[in-house]
């Protein structure tokens, strides 16, 4: 018996191929997709929240800026100013700033504060009243 037989046999393909995976399905994709879009909705709620808050308390500043070129004024000419542009050249850069929402400041030479003046910003809205980031910021305090 010939136990030397050369027996070429032919590689077999498709039997015992193992598949490999490349890359995620539609459906993979979708859920990591959905994920990031919850994530950003939790993390960028609570970021809207803080710049609001910002710039609220930018304004506040803004009004104080605003109210040290007042008091300037009424030392120099023993009273407070008609408008907030007759006081502009004691202020920053020589002219009446915006709030941090970029609106115009509303003045009054009355005040429910005991000042002989009242600053007043309208909020993000830029509308009387308002709650939270629409809320008004006044140099008496909250309104």
């Amino acid at each position: 018996m010939n136990t030397n037989q050369n027996h070429t046999s032919a590689p077999t393909l498709g039997i015992f191929r193992r598949t490999v995976r490349r890359g995620l399905t539609l459906v993979e994709i979708v859920v990591v997709v959905a994920r990031l879009g919850l994530l950003m909705t939790i993390v960028g709620g609570s970021l809207l929240g803080v710049m609001d808050d910002s710039k609220a308390d930018a304004t506040r500043l803004i009004i104080g800026q605003i109210e040290s070129g007042l008091e300037v004024y009424n030392i120099k000419k023993g009273s407070y100013p008609k408008s907030l542009q007759d006081a502009a050249k004691y202020m920053k850069d020589q002219k009446v700033p915006a709030d941090a929402w970029n609106n115009d400041f509303e003045y009054s030479t009355s005040s429910p504060c005991g000042k002989g003046y009242e600053i007043v910003s309208l909020g993000k809205d830029g509308k009387k009243g308002g709650d939270d980031s629409n809320a008004d910021i006044s140099s008496c305090g909250e309104e």
